[in-house]
């Protein structure tokens, strides 16, 4: 034996060998007794999976075990999560521990922003510009909205600046967005109530409330070109922007940019403008149709804008 041949006992061995002694002395029992050893056991469902689950995998490379599971059963298949786990462990697909692990310390912070967090679509909406330098291209400003609730992206652009006109721009593709997936003649029918105060903060009544666009404090949400979006005697939007030095005030669209970049934009080859708005909007299409979020029961963003969680309306998942 290893342990005879080096002169160690079994204590200091045990200690080497990183195993509990009293595991080694079972084990050397059982050898000794001529027992098979145990295990191991059979895993009839992880061997039922196995080859489709590194299929998906493989697929999306960028996904760990939880949202391919997801996918699986938005697909029909009967998984769980941690049969997809050990298939995925047998092939050596499984994304490393602490993969992206800030995430959850930034959801953490992003729930503590509300004093009573929105709960429905269109209720607030988050918009930001983020920087991508394209192989050849130079630099250039993706500007995005998120619906808070929902995750759903309601618009996404490429410009070769963040002005003010370009973040206008952004906004109004959201709101032409929303009134075309929601089918709706305007989107005033679908936004929510506020409280009315008197002068002593007492509540006097209920009027429409304007949806929330909350963005930072950059230059161009705070321009004259910008605000032309809330002016009016019945405005749509609402301009809410976040503490200096708080980003994760705006945590949706901030980690929405980072998962564009992550599973999306750093895994190819971006040419130029032209070849980045391709692959944004690209993107777009598999975040919100294709991509499940945990924080919506495993749906899809669409899934979760058009058909909102109620008692009469469970998730299917």
């Amino acid at each position: 034996m290893l342990r005879e041949a080096a002169g160690l006992p079994v204590s200091r061995f045990t200690v080497l060998a990183g195993i509990p002694e009293r595991t080694y002395r079972r084990r050397l029992a059982r050898l000794r007794a001529g027992d098979p050893p145990k295990g191991p056991w059979p895993a009839p469902v992880v061997d039922r999976i196995e080859e489709l689950a590194a299929k998906y995998a493989q697929e999306w490379p960028a996904w760990g075990y939880r949202k391919i599971g997801a996918l699986m059963r938005a697909d029909g298949h009967q998984v769980t999560n941690s049969s997809v786990q050990r298939a995925l462990r047998r092939r050596g697909l499984l994304l490393p521990q602490g993969f992206r692990a800030d995430r959850k310390s930034w959801a953490a912070l992003r729930r503590r922003v509300f004093h009573d967090p929105p709960t429905e679509r269109n209720r607030v909406w988050q918009t930001d510009f983020s920087e991508f330098e394209t192989a050849h291209g130079g630099i250039w400003r993706i500007s995005a909205v998120i619906d808070y609730v929902t995750k759903y992206c309601l618009a996404i652009t490429v410009t070769p600046t963040s002005r003010g006109r370009d973040a206008v721009r952004c906004i109004r593709l959201a709101v032409e967005e929303a009134t075309r997936i929601l089918n709706l003649a305007d989107l005033r029918l679908d936004r929510g109530e506020m409280d009315v105060l008197d002068a002593e903060d007492n509540i006097i009544g209920r009027t429409p409330a304007p949806i929330a666009i909350v963005s930072d404090n950059g230059p161009c949400y705070r321009g004259k070109d910008f605000q032309t979006l809330f002016a009016g005697h019945d405005p749509l939007l609402r301009h809410i922007r976040t503490r200096i030095k708080a980003p994760q005030t705006n945590g949706v669209i901030e980690r929405f940019f980072e998962t564009l970049k992550y599973e999306h934009l750093f895994r190819g080859y971006i040419g130029d403008g032209d070849a980045l708005d391709m692959e944004a909007h690209h993107f777009r299409i598999i975040y919100n149709t294709i991509r499940p979020h945990q924080a919506i029961q495993d749906r899809t963003p669409q899934q979760a804008y058009l058909n909102p969680i109620t008692q009469e309306n469970p998730p299917i998942s």
